[in-house]
């Protein structure tokens, strides 16, 4: 066990940064509860998530914006998350950046839709490193003051190996319902 936590201080933080230009938050909790246990470094790892989340959303932005022939082949099979995070857009405006930051599912789809669209990239880019720095403060900080309870959850998952899948099908289940739900067709 000493060995794995070696391992995640020797090569956590490139890790995190790597996994927080895609998403991120699973990475960024399980910094937080290894800071908690004083293996990791609590503001340098919200700063790394930070880094990498922000500036992931903002890759992906460019890469649609100047690559629009590639992207729409590649996103055929999501048009109606597309057109979800369009009508999102539409209903509550500029809060669909600081909000996609915090729905699993959406949260690539976002940066593309408003790419697709003549949305000003610099407005976009500077909305995104606010809404970044909210999300890695709340879930930096929530997951290292609520560490010991993590640490509990986390330590149960491994004594009861059949939990993990429960709960993956349950979280997993419930992001699915919620997406074909919330892009139906009328």
């Amino acid at each position: 066990m000493e060995d794995t936590f070696n391992s995640l201080v020797t090569y956590g933080y490139i890790g995190l940064f790597i996994y927080s230009l895609g998403g991120g938050f699973i990475g960024l909790v399980a910094a937080g509860v290894l800071s908690f246990m004083g293996k990791m470094d609590l503001a340098t790892s919200i700063a790394i998530a930070f880094a990498g989340n922000a500036l992931g959303d903002i890759m992906l932005f460019l890469l649609t914006r100047y690559q629009k022939s590639m992207m729409v082949e590649e996103l055929r099979k999501h048009r109606r998350k597309l057109a979800l995070s369009h009508i999102l857009m539409k209903k509550h405006g500029d809060w669909v950046i600081f909000i996609q930051k915090f729905i699993y599912g959406i949260k690539t789809i976002v940066p593309i839709a408003l790419a697709l669209t003549k949305y000003d990239f610099k407005k976009f880019a500077i909305l995104n490193v606010f809404a970044t720095a909210i999300w890695a403060l709340a879930f930096g900080l929530s997951s290292y003051y609520f560490g010991e309870t993590l640490k509990s959850f986390a330590i149960s998952i491994s004594e009861n190996k059949w939990l993990a899948p429960v709960i993956l099908l349950v979280v997993g289940g419930s992001v699915w319902f919620y997406l074909q739900k919330a892009t139906k067709k009328s």
